[in-house]
């Protein structure tokens, strides 16, 4: 009879470790892939921010916003909990990676954020930091100067 509950207790035991193995395993394994997940979490943290467009780094835990304004954003998965801020014009460094499908960012104001992050493309990485590029001027730079007329144009 004792070999049944030793046995018993023995499949009970296996059964915890297999469930814990697998959430653990699910947890790993998500991130801000779902893009509906990042605009809810990022809009949490910016209710007053419009979401232009969102691109994910290639392993999912951190998506570079653009926001209506041509301001960017920032998030990143930090286990239970996501970060997130809104990058301030000339506040971001970034250097093209070695793979040419990412990029070397440092953040003035966030430091603890500052990494390599690698996207599926280079394209992808080019198009933020195209975004990053436009938060980096400033508002006056913007504007082009009135054109010259030309003996072209002149009637």
């Amino acid at each position: 009879m004792s070999i049944i509950v030793w046995c018993v207790i023995f499949a009970v035991v296996i059964a915890i470790a297999f469930a814990a193995t697998r959430m653990a395993a699910q947890n790993k394994e998500e991130g801000l892939h779902d893009t509906g997940l990042a605009i809810i979490e990022f809009n949490r943290a910016f209710p007053n921010e419009a979401i232009r467009q969102l691109q994910a780094t290639a392993n999912g835990l951190a998506v570079f916003v653009r926001l209506h304004d041509n301001k960017a954003g920032f998030m990143r998965s930090l286990q239970r909990h996501y970060a997130c801020h809104v990058i301030q014009p000339g506040r971001v460094r970034v250097l093209s990676s070695q793979t040419g499908k990412g990029l070397s960012i440092e953040f003035l104001d966030a430091p603890h954020h500052n990494g390599a992050f690698e996207f599926t493309s280079a394209r992808e990485a080019s198009e933020v930091s195209l975004w990053l590029l436009g938060n980096y001027i400033a508002e006056p730079d913007k504007e082009l100067p009135p054109a010259n007329p030309t003996a072209a144009n002149r009637h």
